[in-house]
């Protein structure tokens, strides 16, 4: 099919160009926000405000009574990288871009309330269609917000979907998880104090890089001698700053990481054990350590129902034979606070076009999509609203 041909495509493609023209990161979309709220407002769309979100929109359809409460999710935040395609439409902001496809997600939601509204579907609808256009889930942290702020609330949501760009997929193809998709994704701050001196007489000092040298190994085993081989889970550090000069021991040690699992159990176990090694490691080298695990988000477990649903709107828009279930990954998606509330399905949209040159993975400056999947985008889940609400 050729999508450009779509009546809706010359508007998704300038809207999503105007986006990707315009990045802002995290919390900070107040542009992208204006934007949003201007177009739903021209839509004829209700702005539901929640208290405390500057950032973020939220706009209600609300269909005869009698039925359900279907969200749609898009997020609206940009990544701090500097764009190095050579495009009409190219970053105007320095620094940040839309190398996520964040820009496309706000389109696609966007473009199905448009169709929504100019269509007969409206008047078909049975129960509200709610539109959550979340900042900030780059930092993992907008989600939670704008859920603390009541945005599944009046009237309460019954199931949440939403849909993630996917380069590994050629345009045409799609994708669903049933089950679980991504992990829970946590950070860790260690601070490791010694005693700072001359390199060349150590019995002196008390060295914190051979404290931090010894718990990054530790760390390690931790996951390949604790943890089951059938249990997927990661720690890495990311981050070791020390020292000044290759002839001078330092008085601190700082490492940051993070810790990925998919299983709470697995999570709650390297959460402990983690504690232990940063207990031995002052009893062994005499250092003394200021330790924070801090929490992230959770597993994103998708409602199998949901999931299925959103593959039977696919395979009606796309075919069955271009559908595929994808494994979890080690990737946070902060989506799972939705999902830990109510039933829900995240699903990924195939955006490669190998002919034109569209093959860059998210988050490289060189991220950029075929826009045919807006059109996509649109279609299936208009086909899921009508197959829940109408």
């Amino acid at each position: 099919m050729d999508y450009e041909l779509h009546p809706l495509f010359t508007w998704l493609s300038q809207t999503r160009r105007e986006f990707h023209a315009h990045p802002e990161i995290g919390f900070q979309e107040v542009r992208t926000t204006s934007r949003i709220k201007e177009i739903l407002t021209d839509l004829g769309i209700e702005l539901q405000e929640l208290s405390g979100m500057e950032t973020g929109a939220v706009g209600l359809i609300k269909g005869r009574p009698g039925g359900k409460t279907l969200a749609l999710r898009a997020d609206i935040d940009a990544l701090p990288i500097k764009e190095l395609n050579d495009i009409p439409y190219k970053s105007s902001a320095e620094g940040m871009m839309h190398a996520c496809g964040h820009d496309a997600h706000t389109t696609i939601m966007l473009g199905v309330a448009k169709h929504v509204v100019e269509s007969s579907l409206k008047e078909k609808i049975k129960g509200n269609l709610k539109f959550i256009f979340q900042p900030a889930e780059e930092r993992v942290s907008g989600a939670k917000k704008m859920i603390q702020a009541g945005v599944l609330e009046n009237p309460k949501a019954d199931c949440i979907i939403a849909c993630h760009m996917d380069p590994d997929l050629k345009i045409g193809q799609a994708s669903v998880y049933k089950g679980v998709s991504h992990a829970a994704a946590d950070l860790f701050r260690l601070s490791i104090q010694g005693k700072g001196g001359h390199g060349a007489r150590p019995e002196a000092s008390i060295d914190p890089i051979i404290a931090g040298a010894h718990f990054v190994t530790a760390l390690q085993t931790i996951i390949s001698r604790e943890i089951s081989p059938m249990e997927p889970a990661v720690i890495t550090v990311g981050s070791l700053r020390a020292g000044t000069a290759g002839n001078i021991i330092p008085n601190e040690a700082i490492l940051e990481g993070t810790v990925r699992s998919l299983n709470t159990e697995v999570r709650d176990k390297i959460i402990a054990r983690m504690a232990d090694m940063v207990s031995g490691l002052e009893k062994t080298f005499h250092v003394t350590t200021k330790y924070q695990f801090i929490d992230g988000v959770p597993p994103c477990l998708n409602d199998e129902n949901v999931s299925g649903s959103l593959f039977e709107a696919s395979a009606e828009i796309i075919g069955s034979d271009n559908l595929f279930e994808l494994k979890p990954t080690l990737g946070g998606e902060d989506f799972a606070f939705f999902n830990q509330l109510i039933p829900g399905s995240i699903m990924r949209l195939g955006c490669s076009n190998k002919e034109r040159g569209l093959v860059h993975k998210l988050h490289s400056p060189h991220f950029d999509l075929d826009e045919n999947v807006l059109v996509i985008g649109v279609e299936i889940f208009t086909e899921a609203i009508k197959r829940y609400l109408v």
